[in-house]
């Protein structure tokens, strides 16, 4: 008998009815836990009856950051930095938002100010226990930050601005005109959550995977959550806060201070940081971009992560294809040598 005919018998033999047996396919692997779909939104009842809307994202022993969000936008915008979640996560970041008058799920008062939501913010941390925070404040949520750090400097341990509206010096153009005037000019933008949140076509943002869309359902949430159809009428109470003046007194605050600019910005211009620096008590830590407008927030989201993080001596560049976390002066070297660039390697990739 041959060694080919020997092959074949064995064959028959283990398969026992004249078939060869086969092994069962690999079992599929199913997660044992939900991944996120992004933050959810709680409520609280406050000391004067009213409810607070806020999210709370992150390990309860993470180190707490109260987003405020700009013009605008409900306690879920801060979904919109979730590309960057696992860098977040990583550095063992909680993030809070607490929802301002009129949006999202939270009723419209005509009587209440920017003093009101410092005070609904710091009930917010009260009740889940947070007592020292840093804060990240963007775009319109500037003027709701010094509110914050007027009332309670002492609770605040970092301060961030980035491309954020100050409450002093010389008010926005629009503070002239009537409420139905600026309601006029806002409605058809906050109707449309495409035009409200429309970036440039160059805008970095544009190469984040998804982002467009979660703005818009951003947009959407903060108008129409409660069947409120747009009404523009917080948006222009809203608007008409950011004129008061004089700002608060920020003398008090005794925490390092971090401000980021775009150079292409024309809705919080590169001027406004100097208007930031004459208000604040010590010296702040200023990055400016070249490469950003009003979207510096969102480009450069992954250093100020790494800053609210504690390592604001560091800076993010991306280098040989590798994103590295460099000591300031050693990546100040490399990107002017060409030799890195500013921020993740993402931002390099295209989607």
């Amino acid at each position: 008998m041959g060694a080919a005919t020997c092959t074949i018998l064995g064959a028959l033999l283990v398969g026992g009815s004249g078939e060869v047996s086969a092994s069962p396919p690999a079992e599929p692997k199913v997660q044992d836990e939900f991944d996120s779909l992004g933050p959810t939104v709680r409520a609280a009842k406050l000391s004067d009856g009213r409810t607070a809307h806020y999210s709370d994202t992150g390990e309860k022993d993470g180190k707490p950051v109260l987003f405020i969000g700009g013009t605008g936008t409900s306690a879920r915008a801060s979904h919109m930095t979730d590309f960057f979640r696992s860098t977040r996560e990583d550095l063992g970041l909680r993030l809070i938002s607490v929802e301002r008058n009129g949006f999202g799920d939270t009723d419209y008062d005509k009587d209440l100010g920017k003093a009101d939501f410092a005070k609904d913010a710091i009930e917010v941390l009260d009740k889940i226990g947070v007592d020292d925070v840093s804060v990240i404040a963007i775009s319109g949520g500037g003027p709701y930050a010094a509110e914050l750090a007027a009332r309670a400097p002492g609770r605040i341990s970092q301060l961030h601005l980035a491309a954020a509206l100050p409450p002093f010096g010389a008010k926005p153009a629009y503070c002239g005109l009537s409420d139905e005037a600026l309601a006029a000019a806002v409605q058809d933008q906050i109707k449309d959550p495409r035009k409200w949140w429309a970036f440039p076509d160059d805008s970095p943002v544009k190469s984040i995977p998804g982002f467009a869309d979660t703005a818009y359902e951003e947009g959407a949430r903060t108008y129409n959550q409660r069947g409120q159809q747009a009404d523009p009428a917080p948006q222009v109470h809203e608007q008409k806060l950011y004129c008061q003046r004089p700002g608060p007194d920020l003398s008090k605050l005794d925490a390092p201070v971090y401000l980021y600019g775009g150079k292409k910005d024309t809705t919080v211009p590169p001027s406004t940081l100097k208007t930031w620096q004459d208000a604040l008590p010590g010296k702040a830590k200023v990055r400016t971009y070249a490469d950003s407008g009003h979207d510096v927030q969102y480009r450069h989201w992954d250093q100020i992560l790494v800053d609210l993080a504690g390592h604001g001596d560091r800076t993010v560049v991306c280098k040989g294809g590798k994103t590295r976390v460099l000591v300031a002066r050693e990546a100040d070297r490399f990107v002017a040598k060409g030799k890195a660039t500013l921020g993740s390697c993402a931002w390099a990739k295209k989607k």
